[in-house]
């Protein structure tokens, strides 16, 4: 066994950070706060050997696209450091200026932009970008058993079954 990851104040910090950027935000279709999203992502990220910007990365990384565009980025940038802001960046598909009034692109082209965009990312960025993943993953495997009704489940995604999957 390595080293264990400690988790200093930082963490902490950012936990609070997450949970406020986020406020009273719920996951697609459920009640389940979205903050349970970020801290199943985080732990994704450390249980497979992530460090602790890594897990901050994983607290913070719909912090930009959801909630706040290129000023949230600056914000966690100087709240959290360059290698933390640079992993939440680059996990964003989107770094539509909100505040601006920007609006996103096609969810088509940003989708396949990111993925051409996954093709080049460091480790440290595809880490977190996979922890992301695969959680929606399950949770969507969880909901299709819990509920049976496979098409209320897609319902709640702007996109066709065929897209989201």
């Amino acid at each position: 066994m390595g080293n264990a990851t400690v988790l200093t104040d930082r963490f902490d910090r950012a936990l609070l950070y997450a949970t406020h950027v986020h406020g009273g935000q719920v996951r697609k279709g459920t009640s389940t706060p979205y903050v349970a999203h970020l801290l199943a992502v985080a732990a994704t990220v450390l249980e497979y050997g992530g460090d602790e910007d890594l897990a901050i990365a994983a607290l913070l990384h719909d912090s930009v696209e959801d909630q706040g565009g290129k000023a949230r980025l600056e914000d966690v940038r100087n709240r959290f450091g360059k290698r933390v802001a640079r992993i939440v960046e680059a996990c964003s598909d989107s770094l539509a200026d909100t505040a601006r009034g920007e609006s996103k692109a096609n969810w088509e082209e940003r989708k396949k932009a990111y993925l051409a965009h996954l093709r080049k990312a460091n480790k440290d960025i595809l880490r977190v970008s996979l922890a992301d993943k695969v959680h929606n993953a399950r949770a969507i495997l969880r909901d299709l058993r819990k509920e049976g009704v496979a098409e209320k489940i897609w319902e709640r995604f702007s996109q066709p079954k065929e897209s989201t999957l």
